[in-house]
C-alpha cells in the first residue's frame, strides 16, 4: 500500500487501528473527566484551589517518577497486555473513589492518596499508545496516525470536560465517578480486539533497563531539548487546568460553575483538533522545532494578555486559541521523537521521554492552586511566561538534523 495514497479513513480500516484509536480515546476521555473533577470536586467541596492543584499533581506526578519502569514492562509484557493492566487499575480506583464519596470518608489525605494510587500505572497506556500505533500502520504515515491521534484527544476534550462539568453539577460526584469507570471498562473491552504484541526486552535484569533508557534519553539532545521545552510549555497548561475553574468560580459562585468551566475548556477541544488535523496534512517532516517555537510564543501570548483580562469572553476565545495552537505542538512533539528514537528501546524510550515530557503539568497544577488562591492575574501570567521558557529552550536545545546526521 502506498503511503503516499494514505487517508485517515483509509488508516482506520488497517486491522487493530481502530480498536486502539477507541481504546484510546475512551481512555482519555476517563482521564481527562477525572482530572476535571477531581479540580471541581475540590472547589466545591472543600472551596481550596490549593487542594485542587495537589490532587492535580498526585493525579500525574506519581506516574512520571516511575515512567521508567514502566517502559521496561511495555517491552517485556507487550504493550497491549501492560495497556490492559493500567486500564483495569484505574477503573478500580476510580471505582473506590466513587464509594468514598458515597460513604462520606472523603478528606484530602484520602483524596491525596487515591489518587496517587491512579497514577502509578499511566505511564503504560500513555505510552503504549504511541509505541503501538505506528507498529499498525505502514511505514512513512506515523505523521497522519499520529495527528488523528492527537486530533482524538483534542476531539476528548470537546466531550470530556463539559461532560465531567454537567455530572458534577446536575448529578453529583458519584455519578460523575461511574461515568468514568465506565469509560475505562469500555476502553479494556476495546484493547482485547487489538493484535498482541511480542515483548522486545533485550536483558533480564529490570533496573539495568530503566537505566539504560534513562541514559539514552538523557544523552540524546533531541530527546533531552523536548524534555526540557515541551515540559516548560505544560507548566502552562498545568496552570490553566487550575486557574481557569478558580476564575469561573469567583464570577458565578460556587456550585454554579461547573457547567461554564466545562464549556469553556471544549472550545480549546475543538481548536486542539482543527490544529492537529491540519497540521498532519500539511506534514511536519524537517520544521518541527521551528513550528513549536511559533507557536509556544504565539501561546504566551494568548494566555496572558487575553485570555487573563477580557472575563469569560476572554477565556473562552482564549482557550479556544490555545488549543488550535497546542495541535501542531503535540504533532510535532510526536514525530520528531519517533523518528529519533532507537526502535529497539521504544517502549522504555518513550515512556520515559513522555513522562519527562508531561512533568510540567503536576507542577504548573501545583503552582497553579497556590497562585489562584493569592491572585488569578498572576497566575495567568505566570502560564505565559512558561510558554515563552519552552519556546527558548526548544530553540536552543534541539538539533534540526537528527543526531546521527549531525
Amino acid at each position: 500500500m502506498a503511503a503516499a495514497g494514505e487517508t485517515y479513513w483509509r488508516l482506520t480500516r488497517l486491522p487493530g487501528v481502530a480498536a486502539i484509536l477507541i481504546a484510546a480515546a475512551l481512555s482519555r476521555l476517563g482521564q481527562r473527566m477525572l482530572g476535571f473533577a477531581i479540580v471541581l470536586y475540590a472547589l466545591t467541596r472543600f472551596d481550596s484551589p490549593v487542594l485542587a492543584g495537589w490532587l492535580s499533581f498526585t493525579a500525574i506526578a506519581p506516574g512520571l517518577v516511575i515512567s521508567p519502569l514502566a517502559g521496561v514492562l511495555l517491552d517485556r509484557a507487550g504493550t497491549t497486555r501492560s495497556i490492559a493492566i493500567d486500564l483495569t487499575a484505574r477503573t478500580g480506583l476510580v471505582l473506590a473513589l466513587m464509594l468514598v464519596d458515597l460513604l462520606e470518608w472523603a478528606s484530602p489525605p484520602v483524596l491525596l492518596w487515591l489518587t496517587f494510587g491512579f497514577a502509578l500505572t499511566s505511564p503504560l497506556s500513555a505510552a503504549g499508545v504511541k509505541v503501538l500505533l505506528p507498529r499498525l500502520v505502514p511505514a512513512g504515515v506515523s505523521d497522519r496516525a499520529f495527528a488523528m491521534d492527537t486530533a482524538i484527544y483534542a476531539l476528548v476534550d470537546v466531550t470530556a470536560l463539559p461532560l465531567a462539568g454537567v455530572l458534577m453539577g446536575f448529578g453529583g460526584s458519584a455519578l460523575t465517578f461511574a461515568a468514568i469507570a465506565a469509560a475505562y471498562a469500555g476502553a479494556s473491552v476495546c484493547m482485547a480486539l487489538v493484535p498482541r504484541q511480542t515483548a522486545t526486552a533485550r536483558t533480564g535484569r529490570v533496573l539495568t533497563d530503566a537505566v539504560e533508557g534513562l541514559v539514552y534519553v538523557w544523552r540524546q539532545p533531541s530527546l533531552r531539548g523536548l524534555a526540557i521545552g515541551y515540559s516548560l510549555n505544560m507548566v502552562t497548561w498545568g496552570i490553566l487546568t487550575v486557574t481557569v475553574p478558580v476564575a469561573l468560580a469567583r464570577l458565578y459562585g460556587l456550585g454554579s460553575f461547573e457547567g461554564m468551566a466545562g464549556l469553556v475548556w471544549a472550545g480549546a477541544g475543538i481548536g486542539a483538533g482543527i490544529g492537529a488535523l491540519a497540521d498532519g496534512k500539511g506534514r511536519v517532516f524537517g520544521r518541527e522545532a521551528r513550528t513549536m517555537v511559533t507557536f509556544m510564543l504565539a501561546t504566551a501570548f494568548v494566555v496572558w494578555p487575553v485570555a487573563a483580562s477580557f472575563g469569560v469572553v476572554g477565556l473562552a476565545s482564549g482557550l479556544a486559541m490555545c488549543g488550535l495552537l497546542a495541535g501542531p505542538i503535540d504533532v510535532c512533539v510526536l514525530t520528531l521523537r519517533q523518528r529519533r528514537t532507537d526502535p529497539a528501546r521504544l517502549g522504555r524510550v518513550l515512556a520515559i521521554s513522555m513522562s519527562l515530557n508531561m512533568s510540567g503539568f503536576p507542577i504548573g497544577a501545583a503552582l497553579g492552586g497556590i497562585l489562584a488562591s493569592w491572585s488569578v492575574p498572576a497566575a495567568f501570567m505566570a502560564g505565559a511566561l512558561a510558554s515563552v521558557f519552552g519556546a527558548v529552550a526548544i530553540r536552543r536545545l534541539v538539533p534540526d538534523a537528527p543526531e546521527a546526521a549531525r
